[in-house]
C-alpha cells in the first residue's frame, strides 16, 4: 500500500542541521509544521506583493537577492510585506549563505508559527542538496512482505507464503559472509529509476526465526552482516515443489515483475527438503552479474549445442558423400 509522506520540519532539522549547517532564527515552537511537497520555492515575486502563482506549500529559500531586496524596503514596508507573505501556510523558510535575517522577518514569523532557518551554504549548494534529500525522503514506496539481502553485491528480494524459509535462507547467507538489509517488510523506493529497498524502522537489522524467536543480526554478525540501503536487482519467490508445474529447464527465457513501474528479473525457485537454497541464491547472485556483462549460460550452451549438431551433421553428409563416390 502506499503510503502518504508528510515530513515534520523538527525531523528535518535534527535530520540535516549539520550536513546542511542550518541554525534556527525563531523559537523552538514554530517547528510543529510539516513539509508536505519535495519542491523548492523562491519567493522572490512574493515579496514584491504577486502572488498569483505562489508556492505556498514549498520550502521557501532566500538568498542573496532576496535579502537585499528586503534590506532596500523601509520599515513599514517591510512589515506589510512580509505579513503578507507569512499568512499563507509556508512550512519554513531558510536563509542562505549565513545572511542575517531581518528582525522583522523572525519576529513576524514567530507571530506566525512559521520556523526561520539560515544555513552557512551557498544558495545553489543547499538548493541541491535539499532537493536530493527530500527527493530520497517522498519517492514513491511501498511495503512488501520479504527478506532483502546483498549477495556478491546483488540486491536480492527474497519473498514467498508465510514459513516457506525465507528468514532461514538469508540467515544463512549471512553466515556465509553476505549482507542483510532488513527481513519481513522491506520497504522500497522509486528513486531515479531504481528500486532501492531499506528496513521499515532505521537501524534495527532483527529477524524473526521460528522457533527461536527474533535475533539482533547486528549484533550477532557485526557492522559487515548489514547495510542500510540496496538497490533490488532481482526478485527470488520460493514456493513449494508442485510435480504437476513446469519449471525453468534452460532459462533461455527471462521472466519480469514490475514494481512501482519498474522492471526487474524474477526467478520462480520451487523448495524441496534437503535442498541448499543459500548455496542457489549465490549462483542466481553470481549468473545475473554474469548477465549483465553481456554473458547468457544458457544462451551459450544453445550456441555450442547448436553447433556441434551443425558439425555432426556436416561431418555425416561428408560421410555419406564419400561412401557414394566410392560406390561409383
Amino acid at each position: 500500500m502506499k503510503q502518504k509522506i508528510e515530513y515534520p520540519i523538527k525531523k528535518f532539522f535534527n535530520d540535516k542541521k549539520q550536513d546542511l549547517k542550518l541554525s534556527l532564527l525563531t523559537h523552538e515552537k514554530t517547528l510543529n509544521k510539516a513539509i508536505k511537497t519535495p519542491f523548492l520555492n523562491r519567493p522572490g515575486l512574493a515579496l514584491t506583493g504577486y502572488y498569483d502563482r505562489f508556492s505556498s506549500d514549498r520550502v521557501q529559500i532566500m538568498g542573496e537577492t532576496e535579502i537585499s531586496y528586503l534590506q532596500s524596503l523601509e520599515e513599514n514596508e517591510l512589515f506589510s510585506r512580509l505579513r503578507e507573505m507569512l499568512v499563507y501556510d509556508i512550512p519554513c523558510i531558510v536563509i542562505t549563505k549565513g545572511l542575517s535575517a531581518p528582525q522583522a522577518l523572525t519576529f513576524l514569523a514567530d507571530e506566525y508559527q512559521i520556523p526561520v532557518f539560515v544555513s552557512h551554504l551557498s544558495t545553489n549548494r543547499f538548493y541541491i542538496d535539499l532537493m536530493k534529500h527530500l527527493d530520497t525522503t517522498f519517492a514513491e514506496q511501498i511495503s512488501i512482505h520479504g527478506v532483502l539481502v546483498e549477495v556478491f553485491g546483488v540486491g536480492m528480494l527474497i519473498s514467498g507464503a508465510s514459513g516457506i524459509g525465507k528468514s532461514e535462507c538469508a540467515l544463512d547467507l549471512v553466515d556465509r559472509g553476505h549482507r542483510m538489509v532488513c527481513d519481513d517488510l522491506v520497504n522500497l523506493r522509486c528513486l531515479d529509476g531504481r528500486l532501492v529497498g531499506q528496513p521499515r524502522f532505521e537501524n534495527l537489522y532483527t529477524m524473526e526465526i521460528r522457533g527461536i524467536g527474533l535475533v539482533d543480526i547486528e549484533k550477532m554478525y557485526g557492522i559487515h552482516g548489514v547495510r542500510k540501503t540496496k538497490e533490488v536487482d532481482i526478485q527470488v519467490e520460493l514456493m513449494k515443489w508442485d510435480d504437476m508445474e513446469s519449471y525453468q529447464r534452460l532459462g533461455l527465457q527471462d521472466e519480469m515483475t514490475e514494481i512501482m513501474g519498474i522492471k526487474i528479473p524474477i526467478i520462480y525457485l520451487p523448495v524441496t527438503s534437503g535442498k541448499n537454497l543459500s548455496v542457489i541464491m549465490e549462483v542466481i547472485a553470481m549468473n545475473h552479474s554474469l548477465r549483465t556483462f553481456g554473458y547468457n549460460a544458457a544462451e551459450e550452451y544453445t550456441r555450442k549445442l547448436n553447433k556441434s549438431i551443425m558439425q555432426a551433421s556436416q561431418a555425416n553428409k561428408e560421410l555419406e558423400n564419400n561412401i557414394d563416390s566410392k560406390k561409383n
